[in-house]
């Protein structure tokens, strides 16, 4: 579906953002790209939809060259949502942000107005449907940038950073959100620093450093491999810390706070 061979990028100024980076990210796959500032995360996500170029190597996108692509053709199925939803905001109202992706990939009037109804809706942006994005706070504006990519219906979704400025029912919602479109085949791929929110979904989890891929296993061995988590400058989550004082196991860990509700309550019950 998208696959990098042999990626080096460059940055204009001289500096290597990206080192050799071989790497594919299959349908239906949840997967989440981790490490620290200037890792070359954003720079990765970025060759998915053609905004950036390789420099040296390929990147494929459903079977082509993203250099022989518009970034139009394949943002209809890789849509990217940015870390800065400034960048990416650029309407006179909020329902007209979400309007014109689905009219410049061609969609009929009639489902233009379902498609905005449902998102305004969902992402409880109605209040604002002709207020200026820029009026909105920041967390309101990630939503809408999640809105307008979500109403087009891409084959990926590419997030940077969501959970910046959202509280935990948008959160939660976000997550309901991930779940439903890997039910549907999608592939969803997250690039972030909230390893609390990571954690319970388990994904396959590619850690980064020095625009490097260091390790590409899944949260269980990765979140619990401290030589790891120090190289690339990563915090355990609070439910490994968890488990792990409490001696649950060899190598056990709870994966949510359910399994360590029941777990807590089972020891007590025995105790």
């Amino acid at each position: 579906m998208i696959e990098f061979n042999s990626v080096t990028y460059i940055h204009p100024a001289g500096v290597k953002a990206l080192d050799d980076i071989t790497v594919k990210f299959g349908q239906g796959e949840l997967v989440a790209i981790v490490g620290a500032n200037g890792a070359g995360k954003t720079t990765l996500v970025k060759h998915m939809n053609g905004l950036l170029k390789p420099t040296k190597g390929t990147v494929k996108v459903f079977g082509y060259d993203t250099t022989q692509q518009t970034v139009a053709s394949l943002s209809r199925r890789v849509g990217v949502v940015f870390q800065n939803s400034d960048h990416q905001l650029f309407s006179d109202t909020v329902e007209h942000e979400v309007e014109f992706g689905l009219r410049n990939f061609g969609f009929s009037h009639e489902v233009v107005k379902q498609r905005v109804d449902w998102a305004l809706r969902f992402f409880g942006l109605n209040e604002y449907a002709t207020t200026s994005p820029m009026m909105l706070s920041g967390g309101e504006k990630k939503r809408l940038c999640l809105a307008a990519v979500l109403a087009w219906d891409p084959d990926v979704l590419v997030l940077d950073e969501p959970t910046v400025g959202q509280d935990l029912l948008n959160k939660e919602k976000l997550e309901q959100i991930i779940r439903l479109l890997l039910t549907q085949g999608k592939t969803v791929i997250l690039v972030s620093h909230d390893i609390e929110f990571l954690w319970p979904m388990q994904p396959r989890t590619i850690v980064m450093s020095r625009g490097k891929i260091i390790a590409d296993k899944p949260a269980s061995k990765v979140f619990t491999d401290d030589s790891l988590l120090a190289e690339a400058r990563l915090i355990k989550p609070q439910l490994v810390e968890l488990a792990q004082r409490l001696n649950v196991g060899d190598g056990e860990v709870f994966d949510n706070i359910y399994t360590a509700k029941k777990w807590i309550l089972d020891r007590f019950r025995c105790a």
